[in-house]
Parts: C-alpha cells; sequence; structure tokens
C-alpha cells in the first residue's frame, strides 16, 4: 500500500546544509523568528561579549516544553529541579579513557598521575585549589579520567597547555580515547570476557566499540589474541566510515566492521544454504554454525537530550515528539538484538535520553514480548562509586499537546502514532463493539478477550501475559532495576541502562494484528506509527575529536517504512533457529542506487549471487601459497604461528594485491559461516593490516606495516636488529641513516648482512646480547626498510613522536642515561613543534 506525499529518508548531507554551529552564528538580518527569540534570551547574559565580538551569538539555553514535560514526569524531585536545569546549562567536563590494550598503558597512567597531576595540585590551577584532572572512581585500575578547566585556563597555565597537547598526540595514536564520561558505562555492565562473541548494533562513532576491544585483549599477551572478537555494526554508510577510523587506531584482528540496519539484522546459519541430507558444519571445518553472541550492546538511536551539555543547540528543537518517534525502532532493534543473543547471555539496552517512552517504556515492551526468557538484571551491586537512580515505574505520554495516561485515553485517529507499548502497563484497549457489530469484532486477536468493559471501553490483553497477572503487570515488572545517570549526581551528561540476561530461547509468537478501522498496522500490537522527523543521536556522536568532524545523521521515518520493516522479514521477537527455512529472507541484488535494503521482486525474493555487496570490496581468503610462503621464510615467521587461513584481502585481482590483512581465529570462524551460508554479512571492513606491498622486486617486497608487527614481532626470527638507545635514537631523529653512521659496530655488522627489503628495529634499552626478541609491554620496535647501504624508518611521524617522548620516559627513570635525556628531550621539543606546523597547514588546508 502506497502513501501520498511520501517523504523520502533524511540524507547526511541535508543534515549537514542545515545544521547550525553549535556555539555560535551570525547575528545578521533576516534570521528567523526561533533565532531571534533564542537571542533575546540571553541578551542580559552576553553584553559584555557582543561589544568585543559583535558576531558572537549564545545559544539559548532554555526550552519551555522541555520544562515542563520533564516537570510531569517527575524526573527528578521538584526541590532539585533547579539544580537539575542549571546542571544542564553548564558546560560538560572533558573525559578520556586510556587504552588498557596498549603496550604503553601503564606509562600513560603514570605520566598523568606523577606529573600532570601532581604538578597541578602543588601549583593549583589559575590561582585556585580546583581539581583540574581527576579519575573516575567508579572506572576500574585508574584508566579513565574527567577534566575540567577552561580554554582560558589552559591559555594560561603550562602545564594544562602541555597535558592538552598531551592527550591531542596519544589520542591520535589510539593509546587514549576522548569519550564523554556516562558513555563508557554500558560496556562495563555488559562484562565482556576476553573469549566472548559481542555485537555492537549502532556502534558508531565507535568509542563503545574502541572499549569493548579493549576489553577482549586487555589480559591477551603480546603476540597472541583473544578468543573472541566484536562485530560493530552501523546502518549509515558515513558513519561506518567514523566507526572505521576510530577502531583503525586499535590495530586488532579481532574486529568485523558492518553496514546493516540493526533491526533487520541478518541471520547467519548453515541451514539458509544447505538442504537436508548436506554435510554437517564438522565436515566444513567450522565449530559454529550459526551466528549468535554472548554479549550484544544495543545503544540505539534515541532523541538524544542526555546530551544538552555538549550540543546546546539540542534545547532549541527539542520537542516530546522526538521520543515518541523512536519509540518504535528502539524496540525493534533491542528484539533483534535479543534474537540474536545466547542462552546465557547478557545484553544493555541504553540511550543518551531523559525520556521515559524511549527508555522504561521500552524496557518493559521488551519484558512483555519475552515473557519469561528474559529477565531484567539488578546491577545494584556492580561499579558501587557510580551514583545512580532506580527506573522509573509511572510515566505519561504527551502527544499533540494533551497528556495521556493511558492507551484508552488515545483517540481513534492517533492510535497509530500513540500505541499500548508507550505505557506502563502496556494494556490495548479498543471500543467495545455494539451487538452484532461484526466490523468492531473483527479487530480484537482470536485469544483476545473483551469480558473487561469500562465505560465502554474494553480491555484487551497482550497475547503474551497470563490474564492472571494482566492486572498486576504494570506494578509487577521491575523497571526499578533499570539504571537513570542524571547530570548533577556526579557532573556528567545524562544516560539510561538496562542489563538483560537470556535464560531461555525466545517463545514463537504468532500474532494477529489489530487497530482501528481503515488503518493499517504491522506485526503483533505494535501499530504503524508516524514518526516525526527526528535526529539519529548516540550519547558518543557528539565527541569532539580534533582530526574528525563528527557530524551527525537525520533519520525520518514514515508509515512506509514501518511497513517496509514488516514484510517478509524474520519476526523480531523470535530465535532465527526456529524460523522455518522457506519463510527466511534472504538478500537479493543490490538496486540501481547502491542501496542493499531486501525489496519485493515480483513477489519473491531474488537470491543474491555470491552475496556481493555493491560498493562493498570482497572479503576473500588468500590463499597463495607461493607468496605465502616467500613470505614466511623472509622473515622466518615459526610453525607456530597461525598463518595458514587467517591472511585475508579485499581485492579480487589477486596478482595485485596492495594489502594483505591477518583476521583471528574467530573472525575466521565467522567470515567461514558467512560464506557458506551465502554471504549475509555486509563487511565494511575486517582484520589486521599485516602486509603492504612494496615497490620491489625482491622477496621482501611484502612489508609488515606498524599495525601488524606487535602481533607478529614474537613469532619472526629473521630481518631483526637490535639497536642501542643512542643508535635507536639517531634513526628515529634522521629517519635515514647509512651503516656507518651508526655508533654499535655490531650493529652495523648485521645491517650488512640483512636482506634488501623489510627489516625490524628492536630498541636494546639494557645493551644486552639477544638472539631473539624479547617481547614484553615496554619492547620497543619500528619497522624499517633495508637499503643497499642505508636503513630507513618506515613508520608515520605521529609515531616517531610517540616514540621519542617513550624513550624519554624510560631514560628519565635511569639515573646513569642523563645526558641523554636532555638531549632526548631536545629532539622530542623539535619533533612536538614540527608537527604542529605540519598539523596547523592541514587545518589551514582544510
Amino acid at each position: 500500500m502506497g502513501f501520498r506525499g511520501r517523504k523520502s529518508r533524511t540524507q547526511r548531507k541535508h543534515f549537514v546544509q542545515s545544521r547550525e554551529n553549535n556555539w555560535k552564528s551570525s547575528n545578521k538580518n533576516g534570521d528567523s523568528d526561533e533565532q531571534q527569540q533564542n537571542a533575546a534570551i540571553t541578551d542580559n547574559n552576553k553584553n559584555n561579549r557582543e561589544n568585543s565580538n559583535p558576531t558572537w551569538q549564545r545559544f539559548a539555553t532554555q526550552n519551555l516544553a522541555f520544562d515542563e514535560y520533564y516537570k510531569e514526569q517527575e524526573i527528578v524531585p521538584p526541590e532539585e529541579w533547579n539544580t537539575f536545569v542549571d546542571c544542564l546549562r553548564s558546560p560538560l567536563p572533558a573525559a578520556f579513557r586510556i587504552n588498557s590494550s596498549s603496550q604503553c598503558y601503564l606509562e600513560i597512567r603514570s605520566k598523568v598521575e606523577n606529573d600532570f597531576v601532581k604538578s597541578l595540585q602543588e601549583e593549583g590551577t589559575d590561582g585556585s585549589e580546583v581539581e583540574a584532572i581527576r579519575p573516575l572512581p567508579w572506572y576500574p585500575e585508574n584508566l579513565a579520567w574527567q577534566s575540567n578547566f577552561s580554554r582560558q585556563q589552559l591559555r594560561k597555565n603550562q602545564i594544562l597547555g602541555r597535558f592538552h597537547e598531551f592527550l591531542k598526540l596519544q589520542n591520535e595514536i589510539g593509546n587514549i580515547t576522548r569519550q564523554e564520561a556516562v558513555s563508557m558505562v554500558p560496556p562495563l555492565f555488559l562484562d565482556v570476557r576476553p573469549d566472548d562473541f559481542v555485537l555492537d548494533m549502532c556502534a558508531a562513532p565507535g568509542s563503545k566499540t574502541f572499549q569493548l576491544l579493549e576489553m577482549i585483549h586487555h589480559s591477551a599477551e603480546p603476540g597472541s589474541l583473544p578468543g573472541g572478537m566484536v562485530l560493530a555494526n552501523d546502518a549509515d554508510v558515513q558513519r561506518c566510515n567514523l566507526l572505521i577510523h576510530q577502531t583503525k587506531r586499535m590495530s586488532t584482528a579481532n574486529l568485523i566492521v558492518t553496514n546493516h540496519e540493526a533491526q533487520h539484522f541478518p541471520s547467519c546459519h548453515l541451514n539458509r544454504s544447505y538442504a537436508k541430507g548436506s554435510e554437517p558444519r564438522e565436515a566444513k571445518g567450522l565449530d559454529i554454525d550459526q551466528l549468535l553472541f554472548d554479549r550484544v550492546l544495543c545503544d540505539v538511536p534515541c532523541s538524544g537530550d542526555g546530551t544538552l551539555r555538549k550540543a546546546p543547540d539540542i534545547w532549541r528543537r527539542w520537542n516530546a515528539g522526538m521520543g515518541n518517534g523512536l519509540h518504535g525502532l528502539q524496540i525493534q532493534i533491542a528484539m533483534r538484538g535479543m534474537s540474536l543473543l545466547k542462552v546465557g547471555g547478557r545484553m544493555v539496552y541504553s540511550t543518551c535520553s531523559m525520556n521515559p517512552i524511549e527508555n522504561e517504556a521500552v524496557v518493559a515492551e521488551i519484558l512483555r514480548r519475552c515473557g519469561g526468557s528474559v529477565e531484567l538484571v539488578d546491577v545494584s551491586g556492580e561499579l558501587p562509586q557510580l551514583v545512580r537512580r532506580p527506573g522509573l515505574k509511572k510515566w505519561k505520554v504527551k502527544d499533540k499537546g494533551m497528556w495521556l495516561t493511558s492507551y484508552k485515553e488515545v483517540c481513534n485517529s492517533r492510535r497509530a502514532a500513540v500505541v499500548p507499548g508507550m505505557f506502563p502497563s502496556g494494556n490495548v484497549y479498543v471500543d467495545a463493539p455494539e451487538h452484532g457489530d461484526d466490523a468492531s469484532r473483527s479487530q480484537l486477536p482470536d485469544n483476545g478477550s473483551n469480558s473487561n468493559s469500562q465505560n465502554g471501553i474494553g480491555v484487551l490483553q497482550d497475547p503474551t501475559t497470563p490474564t492472571t497477572i494482566l492486572d498486576e503487570e504494570a506494578s509487577s515488572l521491575p523497571l526499578e532495576r533499570c539504571v537513570r545517570i542524571v547530570p548533577h549526581d556526579q557532573n556528567t551528561g545524562a544516560f539510561f541502562i538496562a542489563v538483560f540476561h537470556k535464560i531461555s530461547p525466545l517463545p514463537v509468537i504468532q500474532k494477529k494484528p489489530f487497530g482501528q478501522p481503515g488503518k493499517t498496522t504491522s506485526r503483533g500490537n505494535f501499530q504503524a506509527q508516524t514518526f516525526t522527523e527526528v535526529k539519529d543521536i548516540n550519547a558518543d556522536e557528539v565527541e569532539q575529536v580534533d582530526s574528525v568532524d563528527n557530524r551527525i545523521s537525520e533519520v525520518t521515518m514514515d508509515d512506509d517504512d514501518i511497513l517496509e520493516n514488516g514484510k517478509d522479514e524474520a519476526p523480531p521477537d523470535t530465535d532465527p533457529s526456529k524460523i522455518v527455512d522457506e519463510k527466511r529472507p534472504e538478500q537479493i541484488e543490490p538496486p540501481s542506487d547502491g542501496r542493499s535494503d531486501p525489496e519485493l521482486v515480483t513477489g519473491k525474493r531474488k537470491l543474491q549471487m555470491q552475496g556481493k555487496w555493491k560498493g562493498i570490496d570482497p572479503v576473500i581468503f588468500y590463499q597463495e601459497e607461493v607468496v605465502v610462503d616467500q613470505i614466511k621464510a623472509f622473515y622466518g615467521i615459526k610453525e607456530s604461528f597461525p598463518f595458514k587461513g587467517h591472511l585475508i584481502v579485499r581485492n579480487v585481482d589477486i596478482n595485485h594485491v596492495k594489502r594483505v590483512y591477518y583476521v583471528s581465529k574467530s573472525v575466521k570462524e565467522v567470515l567461514d559461516l558467512n560464506f557458506l551460508a551465502g554471504q549475509q554479512l555486509k563487511i565494511a571492513a575486517v582484520g589486521l593490516k599485516m602486509f603492504e606491498r612494496q615497490k620491489s622486486k625482491d622477496a621482501g617486497a611484502f612489508r609488515i606495516t606498524s599495525e601488524g608487527l606487535p602481533l607478529l614481532l614474537p613469532h619472526i626470527t629473521k630481518q631483526i636488529l637490535y639497536a642501542s638507545p643512542v643508535d635507536f635514537k639517531h634513526l628515529l631523529q634522521h629517519k635515514s641513516l647509512k651503516f656507518g653512521d651508526f655508533e654499535d659496530a655490531k650493529f652495523r655488522e648485521n645491517a650488512s648482512k640483512l636482506q634488501f627489503g623489510c627489516c625490524v628495529v628492536v630498541l636494546n634499552k639494557d645493551n644486552k646480547t639477544l638472539s631473539e626478541p624479547q617481547v614484553d609491554a615496554s619492547t620497543i620496535a619500528i619497522g624499517c626498510w633495508r637499503g643497499r647501504n642505508s636503513i630507513t624508518v618506515m613508520v608515520t611521524e605521529l609515531d616517531i613522536q610517540e616514540l621519542l617522548q617513550r624513550m624519554l620516559m624510560y631514560m628519565e627513570e635511569n639515573a646513569d642515561n642523563k645526558p641523554l635525556t636532555d638531549e632526548a628531550d631536545k629532539i622530542v621539543k623539535a619533533h612536538e613543534a614540527e608537527f604542529n606546523i605540519l598539523k596547523n597547514n592541514e587545518t589551514n588546508h582544510r
């Protein structure tokens, strides 16, 4: 069924063109009434600034509709309202997390604790005694920190200035991640273990994905990989690119990035492709026959009013309809995540919204649909130092300016937009039919009951809920186990978190649609909703990252979108394994416009040939044994290192491969399964870039990349040089040195014996005689190129600067190297100056 005047989905470019600067805008003629009203609100506060900068205009931080809505919902007690709002109007402190899987994370934490923090405590900040940098008490191992100082303090205080430059460098390299404090909480409640398969359903821009990878890699020994993996997914292609950019700093072989709508994330299992009597998974060498996950993170799109402190433009455009419009999509995503969760697994549902329609109402609907197969976990004993509040048990729905306390108060014309699941009880009410009124009676499900009639309104029970507990269901749902974080408790943003535990397989529920005469409905008791245009925001999407423009895309959903969601798709509230094979949705050939969404083709789904997604490079296992054997022989890679079957390429032309990627055993299993299942996954990125082709005909034409070196280093026995601190420092400083310029005669001799091509130079900090790499957390090594009579560094300027800083930190711990420390300090400062010039030139060019 078509709809007239259907709007196309809002594209990222439309939002970018219309979005205003978050912090200032030009006060020119022709301003809209809304802009003028916002300017009037802040007139008294910006007079002084206008005198010095007439183009500066402060954003309005007031919205009467917002105040009315959350006062009515009793989001905080009345006596706390002023404190709550004042906190929302204040700037949000910056926060960052030290990457626990980084090789030098202990050194970074020590530098923050013993250098910056102690120095600031001794002298104060800008004449005051405030703690400008402090650890977040609830984050494990003092790895998360919060900083609270102004730009003016940053300019005046040299320690803060040095700290700021330190953060920028470490963030670029990947040793730290800038992330809002409350955004770090959901992954902690997931309780991820190294062997877990984790799904991040709405992953962009990637801060939480990065955090999940840290948890998996945290206990891994150098040269080894954990048994688990993370599959990070996002529906928007541009945001997938941002996700890839963010996670690239992790240098991991345990990650797959996919590009699917979360509510339609594909099932991937052998039963889809193999008929009865086909070979079992063991014959195919697979350990898994269905892609299910131990942990699922559903950080769903939301209205984002919990991010007001860092995204003040939300103040002027906030309205109650934003939450109502996303309620249905959030349920679909959460139910799809629950169906992909293993029995015994844990799923976290989270939003950066304070709206109960997006929070408790969604959680309640999930519990109703899943029945006793899912429980809400009480996490009050976890992260005890995190100040949190219980979930709400009561709330109201506001629609078109009217407050509604029950679905029976919803007028017929609005029952397509306001659904029963938005209310605390979840009860469904329909008009009590007149005697013999078959048209009205046909709206009731077969198992529905209309015996409870109140003032002409019939109470319709949820088919999944036993009749005996219907009256008690709303009060018996343990929504107080949800976690609400409000800004003024710990000087953070706002966040909502619910933790689910899957006890048993989800029930297979066959429901018949019901609704108002003339209204088209979707599956079950979830009626087709008319979505207002809302902003698709995750809590960490508005992080300010220096090197990336973190723009946010909008999503516009209307009735047609909901109807499309229901076409021939696997029901979101069932396990994939319980769906009859003939009814499973199959991927189709993407249309000419590049979209890969399933569509009906002459009443049947057209099977996608070879699973090739348009615009996405294929994933091909690299099985050129001659080339692989040459690589192994050139570097002396040990047989104990799992090499065969772990190399992939993204180029169909095997003869012109430029990059070779390495994948972990867990990722390899998923790729094998995906291939045998018809390549259901639209893979945007996978694997750790380990080898890259150089313009050389030598056997060493494939060099080891900086990303792959930490994993491969303990397993190579050839092409290795051990440099003293003096020679290592000179090599970093000059980037290329002839053999005769190295001070160590043994180094010169060994360098001349190497084959032409890529080599590895390891810092021999103690000048010991080493026959093979002794790799630990403090090992420093770089990839180089052995030319005819020289050694040339093959790392980026950022890496050089970071390595010099690490050397400086190491040398400062040794009194015997004091003269060298001073010289290295000069080199570090020179490289910092050079790096800043390059960054400024790049910024000006942009």
